[in-house]
């Protein structure tokens, strides 16, 4: 496993990352399969353990947790994110000062631990003042329930305007952006968002860069009973698209000559991007972590780049 500086702090997270979205609590209910693959993450090196409250409404939070306070807390990066509602109460949702410090707390007792490394902001809320927001999250930071804080899925120009606030009023910033990034979505992380993070010294950790399965090639020929996108219609429309088939069979000639499956290769072009600190993958079986973190470490060359831009441009 290779590690990578955090946007420009000073935290280190493993290039591949294993989040609980989708997976635990939800496709995967089964304690000891979880302890399973968060173990085995843990053996090959992945350090950064990425949860959210509203994740199968606090459960994935609880199971991945009952595993990782067995771990020393020290060698474990663990995040965790607010905006989501989390009940019927009006105020039991958005970037309110009330709602994200209510929230942490509850996060912390749902994983088990004394302190979080980052506090995500899930989604920007157009509702509360970035004055509010960004003193909200410093004090978090301040009062050591988190190292660090970040934003996910915020437009760029938001990530800008709380950075701006926070260092022109002596506040913690955000050091962290969490965005979808995949070879099928990545127009807006390339056009829009890496343009203002990579010069601010925001870090990138990406989710769904396998598009929801889609890079893996398990869709090639058809829609596997109980997969992802075959259970969610919806996702299954965005990505589940003949050209969409066809350009991942067409990657699997890159992929073989590099020795590399799909799902590694997919992982590795996103991490070709030097703004990108981690990518954020999900397991359902413990194969499919160990396949995930073989991407580490794997360089692209210019001309394999090139390569698969023009079969992404097909």
């Amino acid at each position: 496993m290779e590690y990578r500086n955090l946007g420009r702090s000073g935290l280190k997270v493993s290039e591949i990352a294993l989040g609980g979205w989708v997976t635990f609590g939800m496709s995967v209910n089964d304690q000891q399969m979880v302890r399973d693959i968060v173990t085995k993450a843990y053996e090959l090196g992945v350090n950064f353990f990425d949860q959210a409250d509203v994740y199968a409404r606090g459960k994935s939070e609880e199971m991945m947790g009952e595993v990782l306070r067995e771990l020393p807390r020290h060698t474990l990066v663990i995040s965790s994110k607010v905006f989501w509602p989390m009940s019927d109460d009006v105020n039991d949702r958005g970037l309110s000062r009330k709602h994200v410090l209510e929230s942490i707390d509850r996060s912390l007792k749902r994983l088990g631990t004394d302190y979080l490394d980052i506090y995500f902001a899930h989604r920007y809320d157009p509702g509360v003042p970035m004055e509010e927001i960004v003193m909200a999250f410093d004090q978090v930071v301040r009062s050591g329930r988190a190292m660090y804080w970040g934003t996910s899925m915020w437009p760029a120009a938001r990530i800008a305007q709380a950075v701006e606030f926070a260092k022109a009023n002596g506040l913690h910033a955000p050091v962290t952006e969490q965005p979808e990034y995949s070879m099928l979505r990545r127009d807006r992380v390339e056009g829009e968002i890496l343009p203002y993070t990579e010069g601010a010294g925001v870090g990138l950790v990406v989710w769904s860069p396998l598009a929801m399965g889609m890079l893996t090639g398990k869709y090639d020929e058809g829609m596997p009973e109980g997969s992802r996108l075959t259970d969610n219609e919806n996702w299954g429309k965005n990505f589940v698209t003949e050209e969409n088939r066809q350009r991942v069979r067409d990657l699997k000639e890159i992929a073989d000559g590099l020795g590399v499956t799909r799902s590694q290769l997919a992982l590795a072009w996103a991490l070709r991007q030097p703004g990108v600190s981690s990518v954020i993958t999900g397991a359902t079986k413990v194969h499919q972590v160990e396949e995930n973190v073989g991407a580490s470490g794997v360089k692209l060359t210019e001309d394999v780049v090139g390569r698969i831009d023009e079969i992404l441009k097909s």
